[in-house]
């Protein structure tokens, strides 16, 4: 290499312990030791986070979240528990895994939220079929009750008459047409097995 290659070329990245001292001066706030951590550490944690996310636009921003807390944090390195670097790689790892879960998290919420979206709120046709059901066990009890208690039953309840209303259109006295219903009402409790 030739002389003025090397005056031109930007001085080589922190490594090891010029590393760990970077980030003690970083820790002090020191903007020019930060700008050798970040060329020491920036390719090293893009690359990592890359081979987790494997977006590529999520994975420099998340970069940059690992870098701007390596500025924030920096005074929590601790050099005799592991390198410098080993500790910024440690950071962009749980930053990077934490977005792949975030990512999942929030998929997740919104495949559940599309989900109860799409299920009705009861099961429609069961609905309609006990209704059905229903419908026809309650007419075969009507069937059961003789003619004068049918026609009671059915003009007081599914006509909405009074009592004295179907005593006057059946032409009958109020006391009668109270007896008749009684009497088919509890015929109509007992053919449909409800308990009193």
């Amino acid at each position: 290499m030739r002389a003025t290659e090397r005056a031109d070329a930007s001085p080589p990245p922190p490594r090891g312990k010029d590393l760990a001292e970077a980030l003690t001066a970083v820790a002090r706030g020191d903007q020019e030791a930060f700008a050798e951590v970040y060329d020491a550490v920036s390719a090293p944690v893009l690359g990592l986070v890359r081979s987790v996310l494997r977006d590529p636009a999520q994975s420099e921003e998340v970069a940059q979240e690992v870098l701007v807390e390596v500025w924030r944090t920096a005074a929590r390195f601790r050099p005799e528990k592991g390198s410098a670097m080993t500790w910024v790689m440690t950071l962009a790892h749980r930053r990077a895994v934490d977005r792949v879960r975030s990512v999942q998290a929030s998929t997740e919420r919104e495949h559940k939220a599309a989900l109860l979206e799409q299920t009705p709120a009861y099961d429609e046709v069961t609905e309609q079929v006990e209704s059905r059901l229903e419908q026809q066990r309650v007419r075969r009890c009507l069937g059961a009750l003789t003619t004068l208690q049918r026609e009671a039953v059915t003009l007081a309840y599914y006509r909405g008459l009074t009592y004295r209303e179907v005593a006057q259109l059946l032409t009958l006295p109020l006391g009668t047409v109270k007896t008749r219903l009684r009497d088919g009402l509890i015929r109509l409790r007992d053919c449909l097995g409800v308990t009193a």
